[in-house]
């Protein structure tokens, strides 16, 4: 590593000693899988190892340039080693079988003989091994089933789309099995969810889910708020769905809303709108996003070990404490205060007279059918309603106009591609001129505007989202619960809005 990168770190981790904070480096690939070009094909085992060979030999490059920066961790996406659209008949040869790290302790490196056909997972452990880096990579897995077990399937086999963890010694010390499968007939869904947790010996605990698990409350939100996890690996194959749900998008809005730190690698197959990977902090993100690239990229990124202790705030003076924004808590009437303050310049009115709903019109916006209201003028308020769900906007322009916007409600079911509840507020830029592109795709934007945007929202896992022109990622200045509205602001945008949602998900109603 060049000198001024081992001064940099060495001042990180100084900083962080100060603040009673450890940090480590973490690292994510966003591949650009090689694929099978007839992937409804069954190949013979040995055309499939030759396949994943290719793969394996990327890895291994980006396990070395990690290892060259001092990464603890890597994190490679789902469907990494072979790609997608298999049959679940062309998928069996790339399939291995694997021991649960729970009952059995295997280090394939070392052992490569203890299991027969893993020949990846001997690939996997080794690169883990030699490095001397913890691994995660997502592959397929098989377990033989009894003809006796009521859920096995016809061929007498479960095939699983799994997660597997490697220490830096190399040894297998945890799987999961991915829940809830996205379109992905070749595999079979857990019996039961599993909440998979693995200690680390730089960063104490972390958990494990993949791609569309984000979703749902199982396994995700439930590692975090049941089993205390703060630390989050996510492979993921992520199709990108804008206005509300673009990968980079959704990853921050989630390692937001739980003050987590989420690691985040995707595929990167600009064809399929498959880009958008990120090493997250609960306040700095480390991400990218790239559709013009035809290569995979590395990320590279200190990440603070979440303190299990607020710090009072005599003791947060370095530049990391105010980098990671921990700061001490202070009480809920005062961040009211605070919040209410910032939010005065913005409309003297805001809290008290909002207009009415006028000129609403339905558009779709992610299948969904949502209702909105037009934003004109410089500045202003507006208010619309879908069921029991109100959205309140009020805005100004930093310059004159030029974008078409709408403020859109959603509180409903929605039933495409997955079933959810949501309660969505959401300020989208338009795509075209005209009131009937509102809810469509666009990731291009001029106009700066400043806002605050609440809504009377029935459950309490709401994610935040501001995306800008060209994919640009902002965080909120307060998101914060008054009364019985959930509030979000922001001032000083730099880039064109396209995007500022409250993304509410009502699990219980799924």
């Amino acid at each position: 590593m060049e000198m001024h990168g081992v001064k940099r770190l060495l001042l990180v981790w100084q900083c962080a000693t100060v603040c009673g904070l450890d940090v480590y480096i973490a690292a994510v690939y966003e591949h650009k899988s090689v694929l099978n070009s007839m992937p409804r094909v069954r190949p013979t085992r040995q055309e499939a190892l030759q396949h994943m060979m290719k793969n394996l030999d990327i890895y291994q490059l980006q396990v070395r340039e990690a290892g060259r920066q001092g990464a603890k961790i890597i994190v490679f996406p789902e469907d990494g080693l072979y790609g997608f659209n298999f049959t679940r008949d062309s998928i069996f040869p790339y399939l291995e079988p694997m021991p649960d790290p729970t009952l059995v302790t295997w280090n394939p490196c070392l052992h490569p003989r203890k299991i027969s056909n893993t020949e990846v997972l001997y690939q996997l452990s080794c690169l883990a091994r030699n490095d001397k880096m913890y691994l995660v990579a997502n592959m397929g897995e098989r377990q033989t089933c009894e003809r006796s077990d009521p859920w096995c399937p016809p061929d007498g086999r479960y095939q699983f789309n799994t997660d597997v963890v490697f220490d830096a010694e190399g040894s297998l010390i945890a799987k999961y099995h991915k829940q809830n499968l996205y379109f992905e007939d070749s595999f079979n869904t857990p019996k039961r969810v599993e909440h998979v947790i693995f200690n680390t010996s730089f960063a104490g605990r972390f958990g494990i889910f993949t791609c569309f698990d984000i979703l749902f409350y199982e396994p995700a939100v439930s590692l975090i708020e049941n089993y205390g996890v703060k630390q989050i690996i996510f492979p993921t194959a992520w199709i990108n769905q804008l206005p509300l749900v673009s990968a980079i998008e959704f990853q921050q809005a989630f390692a937001t809303a739980y003050r987590i730190n989420l690691l985040a690698a995707n595929q990167h197959h600009p064809e399929w709108q498959m880009s958008g990977s990120g090493i997250y902090t609960p306040s700095v993100s480390h991400y990218y996003y790239n559709v013009e690239s035809s290569e995979g990229k590395l990320l590279v990124a200190e990440v603070p070990i979440i303190p299990s202790l607020e710090l009072p705030m005599s003791q947060v003076t370095s530049e990391l404490c105010e980098r990671y924004n921990y700061i001490a808590p202070v009480s809920q009437l005062q961040k009211k205060k605070v919040m209410l303050e910032q939010l005065q310049p913005l409309s003297s009115t805001m809290l008290s007279q909002v207009d009415g709903p006028s000129g609403t019109f339905h558009a779709p916006m992610m299948y969904d059918n949502y209702t909105f209201v037009l934003m004109t003028g410089q500045e202003g308020n507006l208010q619309v309603c879908s069921n029991t769900l109100c959205c309140h906007l009020a805005y100004r322009h930093r310059h004159k106009a030029s974008n078409l916007y709408a403020l859109g409600a959603f509180d409903g079911l929605h039933t495409v591609h997955g079933t959810l509840y949501l309660q969505v507020c959401a300020l989208v830029k338009c795509a075209g001129s005209t009131f009937d592109t509102c809810g469509q795709s666009t990731t291009t934007a001029s106009d700066i505007i400043d806002f605050k945007l609440w809504g009377n929202f029935s459950t309490y896992h709401i994610y935040t989202e501001i995306l800008a022109a060209e994919m640009k990622l902002y965080r909120a200045d307060t998101n914060e619960w008054l009364d019985d509205n959930f509030y979000m602001t922001k001032q000083g945008m730099s880039a064109g809005l396209v995007t500022a949602a409250l993304f509410g998900r009502w699990y219980k109603r799924d």
